[in-house]
């Protein structure tokens, strides 16, 4: 009996061996297409780079295309034993989704707005009721109908006329983010003949419901440079350009105040905000600037009765601060402060009301709301009582009310939309996101915040979730996920799709490194330009922490990160390799000199401020210390999956495309490193809600796989 079971013993290792290293066995059987090497000599303050792979930015060569299909190819080799796993995965994830659901309606100028979903479709239905609820349905548009036809579609924009008579939208079918902006008549059905291309997809109607601004983007860099008046019924030819923002660093755009009687032209770069206002009910009438641009100045305006409330970092306030002034005489040395600058909290974003101001903001991380009355009888915060949840002020466009509609969620309770009523103090729960398929119970898993410790000694929180009972033996995949740029903070949200993973063993990681806002503006200003390496040192100095505590093992530790985060993920595998199992890189960022030198490119020069321009040599020197792609050598890397898609607009495919050729010839390891290309998308990945799920089933079957789980 004993000989048998040690037989039977073997025999089950031997079967999760072969199981878990079935991807690195095909890894030494199955070639990997290698790309052509057309060396390139780029010179830039002296210094020489010889590009190998410059050659694959040629969008239109035809070489380049079938490059990308044996890479599309070879992926599907390589995970063939992972395709029945992978539409179970997706099936499951689909399964949790209530696929007949349907947003919360909010009352807009005399109108319930909804969006729903029918089930099996992809895509939603926008729709409207007049007055009550209980009116009849009239479809604005049904998506599932528009992008027939269409591998790819996006409606964005979506803007009523204030006569309700109109509506504007715009429609991207590449990917590519130019969308089309059409008019459709409400009441007969008809879209109008003007076709305004190349646009932001967004509009805003002046107060006579027939004149229409919109922001045009420049053809090849994509850059929003111009805003533009339409009037009803003339040819798009004849359309006014109102301003042409000739800054490349600046982006621009137009909207209305939430009082409806301004329009509002913005213009903003990295570190400086412009804005310059006009009568929505004298749209022919010339833009005025509110206040002036001073570079490092930032602020944002929201109109009140007779005055603009100013969010601003004015006087050296760094985590912002509220301010009001006249609106007749609007120029920063009129500024008022109403909520003075605090060290310890960033103030976010505010929201007006007719009685109510309400107050985005955040403090060690976490997100608080605070409701003041405009005659100062009241002032309290909405009560949260953990520390890995996310809140947000949600929709409301209603000014004239005291109900405030919120969300609430964490990484183990699902997503909430709530009505706050600001004088009762009372809540109703307007809808709770439901988990389907019969097995999410909550009370299943745990969350915590934790703390590593930086390089220079900087404390750095991480969010967990995991199933309970999960015991810190070292022996848990745990994948760890980071971002770090642009001040974009990843709060600890639920996730259904997620729950595949936790439910297979996994422990999810957020680390919150510095080039967020997640501790205030200066852990943004602590991630970036010269102190980029910041981000990578802190998500390392993660990794570290969750192995010595037994979290998990290196054997055991996968990260994830896309764009931005994607350099994060090239930056950290060049550093410390070792410390991971596996990769997951999505539309990674990697070739920053070349990318930031080529001011052709959409976004380049508007983001000097966030990583630097090379044109000047220190900026040049500091990326080139860092640059996935200038950095990759020969060494071991993990287990890598990147995805990119031909159409992107906001990283170009050439950059994870390159990246993986040069870590083809470099890297010293028989690991598995796969591209795979979506040749019909962009940057978000597929249109489609279920569309999109079949790019996370991949990415899950991949870790999956990697830990020798078939099921």
């Amino acid at each position: 009996m004993k000989s048998s079971y040690i037989i039977f013993l073997i025999s089950i290792i031997f079967a999760t061996s072969c199981k878990k290293h079935t991807m690195t066995k095909l890894a030494t059987e199955i070639q990997p297409p290698i790309a052509d090497k057309k060396s390139k000599k780029l010179e830039k303050h002296g210094d020489i780079r010889v590009d190998d792979y410059f050659w694959l930015n040629e969008r239109e060569n035809s070489e380049v295309i079938d490059y990308l299909k044996q890479e599309n190819e070879y992926n599907d080799r390589m995970t063939s034993h992972t395709k029945g796993f992978q539409k179970s995965l997706f099936e499951e994830m689909k399964g949790r989704i209530k696929e007949d659901d349907s947003s919360v309606p909010y009352k807009l100028n005399g109108y319930w707005y909804l969006t729903r979903y029918e089930k099996g479709k992809d895509y939603p239905i926008y729709s409207r009721k007049k007055e009550s609820l209980d009116a009849e349905e009239e479809i604005l548009f049904d998506c599932n109908i528009e992008a027939k036809g269409y591998s790819y579609f996006k409606l964005s924009g979506l803007n009523i006329s204030p006569d309700n008579k109109l509506i504007a939208f715009g429609v991207d079918t590449i990917s590519r983010r130019k969308y089309t902006i059409r008019i459709k008549n409400l009441e007969t059905g008809i879209v109008y003949p003007e076709v305004i291309e190349t646009t932001t997809g967004g509009s805003t109607w002046a107060a006579d419901s027939k004149t229409l601004f919109y922001t045009k983007k420049d053809e090849e860099t994509l850059r929003s440079d111009k805003v533009y008046r339409h009037v009803l019924g003339t040819p798009v030819s004849e359309d006014v350009e109102i301003y042409n923002e000739t800054d490349d660093t600046y982006n621009t755009f137009v909207y209305k105040t939430k009082s409806k009687k301004y329009l509002v032209i913005g213009s903003s770069s990295t570190l400086t905000s412009e804005y310059r206002i006009l009568r929505a009910d004298n749209p022919t009438g010339e833009f005025k600037v509110f206040q002036p641009r001073v570079r490092g100045l930032e602020y944002g305006i929201a109109h009140y009765e007779e005055n603009f409330y100013v969010l601003t970092n004015a006087d050296g306030a760094t985590n912002f601060k509220l301010m009001k002034v006249s609106e007749n005489n609007t120029l920063k040395e009129n500024w008022k402060d109403i909520i003075p600058h605090r060290a310890d909290v960033l103030l976010e974003d505010i929201d007006i009301f007719k009685d109510y101001l309400v107050i985005s903001e955040r403090s060690n991380g976490l997100n608080r709301i605070n409701i003041k009355r405009w005659d100062n009888k009241a002032d309290y915060y909405l009560p949260f009582d953990n520390e890995t949840y996310t809140a947000y002020v949600s929709t409301n466009p209603d000014f004239d009310t005291t109900s405030l509609r919120y969300a609430y969620n964490s990484l183990t309770t699902p997503n909430s939309v709530i009505d706050f009523d600001m004088e009762t103090k009372e809540k109703e729960i307007k809808k709770e996101q439901e988990v389907l398929g019969g097995k999410f119970d909550k009370n299943n898993y745990e969350s915590e915040r934790v703390w590593a410790i930086a390089e220079d000694g900087v404390k750095v929180p991480i969010s967990l979730v995991y199933k309970k009972g999960t015991k810190k033996d070292g022996t848990h995949p745990l994948l760890q996920y980071g971002y770090g740029s642009y001040g974009s903070t990843i709060d600890p949200y639920f996730s259904t799709v997620r729950l595949s993973l936790l439910d297979r063993g996994f422990i999810f990681a957020i680390a919150h490194v510095r080039g967020s806002e997640y501790l205030g503006r200066s852990w943004y200003d602590e991630g970036k330009l010269f102190k980029k390496k910041n981000t990578f040192t802190d998500f390392i100095a993660c990794s570290k922490f969750l192995i010595e505590n037994k979290y998990t093992a290196p054997e055991h530790l996968y990260a994830m990160g896309g764009s931005a985060g994607g350099l994060l993920m090239g930056a950290i595998i060049n550093m410390q390799p070792q410390l991971y199992n596996g990769i997951v890189s999505a539309v990674p960022f990697v070739d920053v000199i070349s990318t930031m030198l080529d001011d052709s490119i959409p976004l380049t020069t508007g983001e000097y401020d966030e990583w630097g321009n090379p044109n000047e040599k220190e900026y040049y020197d500091y990326m080139k210390s860092y640059s996935p792609y200038d950095n990759v050598t020969p060494q071991d890397y993990p287990n890598m999956l990147v995805t990119t898609g031909l159409h992107d607009s906001q990283v170009q495919y050439w950059e994870p495309a390159k990246w993986v050729a040069k870590l083809r010839e470099l890297k010293t390891d028989n690991n598995l490193l796969l591209l795979h290309t979506n040749m019909d998308a962009g940057h978000g990945g597929a249109s489609g809600r279920f569309e999109a799920l079949k790019e996370v089933a991949e990415e899950y079957a991949f870790l999956l796989d990697m830990e020798g789980i078939k099921e």
